[in-house]
């Protein structure tokens, strides 16, 4: 049985005619170098031979996984402005679903994930593309982007999404990767406008960081699964060493065990952030220094979520739920 990544991301500075761009504030950070080491790639070699070298490696990483045979990459839109055009200013990074699209073609262990932002006048209109371009799902991050998932004038671009059949994987929680965010949009109980238009929505990180109206985001998020059939969430992120304890957290709830996807937030992992020894106590030392020593950061990955009580099946739900995916 196939495992798919469903949350990995790529990046782009605009070499090679990509269309991507990064902040002149986001590349002063000191996480941007972090950020082009953690792809294995450094500006230089991006001016050089473009964008798409995020992608090459990217798969090539993939292809050696022992565990992991495809990985959903995602797409970022940006900020819109007061007429819908995107705001430079205010986007911290950009990824067109253009190039995307074509690099994801090249190597059949990268699937397309789309971004739209609702705001643009033409969304409906991009979804669609995006969907004839192999989109397997949409991607937001509601924190950054400004949008509303509670906004009923989103109800055309969800009846949309479900009529296409894209699944909608949205941040939900505290954001920490920007230097700005709006986290009241990332409130997982705003879900339910999407959820009711029948719109297959994935909350990112299962919505384990952060509070919303003084309730863990958490306790807002676990309601819905009981109401929703189509609600999912991805187990991304959650062995970070900024989120000790949240996978835990999330499997104690036994009752959505059958809803979780496995997702890695990469190339976060490819960044030491989720290292088997930040989890000493609850493996041992024996077990975190064989963890450790996996060098595929998927393979690692996979292994320290089993390790740490994630169900097998987990690891193979996404492939019956992804759009057109093929095998």
């Amino acid at each position: 049985m196939t495992v798919i990544d469903i949350h990995c991301h790529a990046a782009g500075i605009g070499a090679g005619a990509s269309g991507c761009f990064i902040s002149p504030k986001l590349r002063r950070s000191w996480k941007y170098p972090i950020y082009l080491k953690s792809f294995g790639v450094t500006s230089g070699e991006l001016e050089r031979e473009g964008d798409g070298l995020v992608l090459r490696r990217l798969s090539e990483r993939l292809a050696a996984s022992s565990r992991v045979q495809q990985a959903v990459v995602l797409a970022m839109d940006g900020v819109m402005d007061g007429r819908g055009d995107l705001d430079r200013d205010r986007t911290e990074m950009y990824i067109p679903n253009e190039f995307l699209a074509r690099e994801c073609r090249r190597y059949p262990n990268l699937l397309f994930g789309a971004s739209v932002n609702p705001s643009r006048p033409d969304a409906v209109e991009r979804l669609d593309a995006a969907a004839a371009a192999g989109a397997v799902l949409v991607k937001w991050l509601p924190s950054i982007q400004g949008t509303d998932p509670a906004d009923r004038r989103l109800i055309p671009f969800y009846r949309q999404l479900a009529k296409l059949g894209l699944p909608l994987l949205t941040h939900t929680g505290q954001e920490e990767s920007f230097s700005r965010a709006d986290n009241a949009l990332a409130d997982p109980a705003r879900l339910r406008l999407p959820l009711e238009e029948g719109v297959t929505v994935i909350a990112a990180h299962c919505a384990t960081s952060g509070q919303s109206h003084g309730e863990r985001n958490l306790a807002r998020l676990l309601p819905l699964f009981a109401q929703f059939p189509n609600l999912y969430a991805d187990v991304s992120a959650l062995t970070q060493v900024n989120r000790w304890g949240h996978l835990e957290r999330v499997l104690a709830h036994r009752e959505i065990h059958g809803r979780l996807l496995y997702g890695t937030d990469m190339p976060l992992p490819a960044m030491g952030l989720t290292s088997p020894w930040f989890h000493l106590l609850r493996l041992g030392t024996m077990e975190a220094r064989r963890l450790a020593a996996i060098g595929n950061p998927w393979d690692q990955d996979v292994q320290l979520k089993l390790a740490l009580g994630m169900p097998e099946e987990i690891l193979f739900r996404a492939a019956g739920i992804l759009r057109n995916n093929q095998l």
